[in-house]
């Protein structure tokens, strides 16, 4: 259980850093209370995950989510650039995450 609400921490990262490019183009309320409460939402629940999962490892996935999410949202529709070596980075994000996770 906790790690699925570590999984669920960093998507709502992801969600809150789209909270932020939108309010870079629009600083409006909608957007300041997606990027606020995403990221309220996403601090709680990694909190929560942290009381079983080691801080050294809950923190690297969590950050480790929000990067990659953040870059695929960022290159899925905010026009970013995609490329071999950027591909390759998050691939090997991914790789990370998922050592730690098997060396748990």
């Amino acid at each position: 259980m906790a790690w699925m609400m570590l999984i669920f921490a960093g998507l709502m990262e992801v969600l809150g850093v789209i909270g932020i490019k939108r309010v870079a183009a629009n600083n409006n309320w909608p957007n300041n209370i997606l990027m606020i409460g995403s990221f309220i939402v996403s601090f709680q629940f990694l909190l929560q995950a942290l009381e079983t999962i080691p801080l050294s490892t809950g923190y690297a996935v969590w950050t480790g989510i929000g990067t990659v999410g953040a870059a695929i949202v960022g290159m899925a529709f905010f026009r970013e650039p995609r490329n071999v070596m950027r591909i390759a980075c998050i691939i090997g994000i991914v790789g990370c995450v998922v050592g730690l996770k098997l060396t748990e």
